[in-house]
C-alpha cells in the first residue's frame, strides 16, 4: 500500500492528521502550478486551500485506480479554470510581477545578467498568461509542472492525442508570441 493509500484510509476511518500530511506533501507543489496557471499568488493560495477542502470532503468518492495527486490536482485545475473564466478584469502585467514576487538571485551572475534573466523569465510568464486557456493549461502541466501526457490527459479529461495537438499548438503560440517580444527588444531605437 502506497503512502497515500495508507493516509487517505487513516483520514477515512477519522484521524484527520492524516489528511494533513497529504496536505503538507502536496500544497508547495500544486500552489506553483496554480500560481503559474491563474498569474497571482494570492488568488492562487485560495484556489489551492479550496481545492484542499473538496479534497477532503469528496475523499470518499476518490477511486485509487488514479494518483491521488492527479485527482487533487484536477480539483484545483478545476477550480482554477473556473475563476479564470469568472475573472472578468485582467490582471495588469505590473500586478502580476508585484504579485509573483521577486526571482532569487544567482549571486554568482553579475547584476545585469541578473536583471536580464529576471526581466526573460518575466517575459515567460506573461507570454503564458495571454495564451488561450486551454494550450496554458497543457504548457504549465507539461513544461512547469513537468506531468506526463498520460497524467495530463486524465487531469485535463481529454485523449492523448488532444493533450499531444494542443501542447505542439501551445508551443508554437509561445515561440510566436516569444519571438515577437524578443524581436522588439532587438531592434533599433529601443
Amino acid at each position: 500500500m502506497s503512502d497515500d493509500a495508507q493516509l487517505i484510509e487513516q483520514t477515512l476511518a477519522g484521524q484527520s492528521a492524516a489528511f494533513g500530511e497529504l496536505v503538507r506533501k502536496y500544497q508547495d507543489r500544486l500552489f506553483n502550478t496554480i500560481a503559474h496557471l491563474v498569474g497571482n499568488a494570492e488568488e492562487a493560495r485560495d484556489i489551492v486551500q479550496d481545492a484542499f477542502v473538496q479534497a477532503f470532503l469528496k475523499l470518499e468518492s476518490f477511486q485509487q485506480a488514479a494518483a491521488f495527486y492527479t485527482w487533487l490536482y484536477r480539483i484545483a485545475f478545476n477550480a482554477a479554470m473556473s475563476h479564470c473564466r469568472s475573472r472578468h478584469p485582467a490582471v495588469s502585467i505590473e500586478q502580476a510581477r508585484r504579485d509573483a514576487g521577486a526571482e532569487p538571485a544567482d549571486t554568482r551572475d553579475q547584476a545585469e545578467t541578473v536583471l536580464i534573466r529576471k526581466e526573460r523569465c518575466q517575459q515567460v510568464r506573461d507570454a503564458i498568461a495571454r495564451m488561450k486557456e486551454e494550450y496554458r493549461a497543457v504548457i504549465v502541466l507539461r513544461e512547469i509542472d513537468g506531468c506526463c501526457y498520460e497524467t495530463i490527459a486524465e487531469i485535463l479529461d481529454l485523449p492523448i492525442g488532444t493533450v499531444r495537438s494542443r501542447l505542439f499548438r501551445g508551443r508554437m503560440q509561445l515561440a510566436e508570441e516569444l519571438k515577437a517580444v524578443f524581436a522588439a527588444e532587438e531592434s533599433p531605437g529601443r
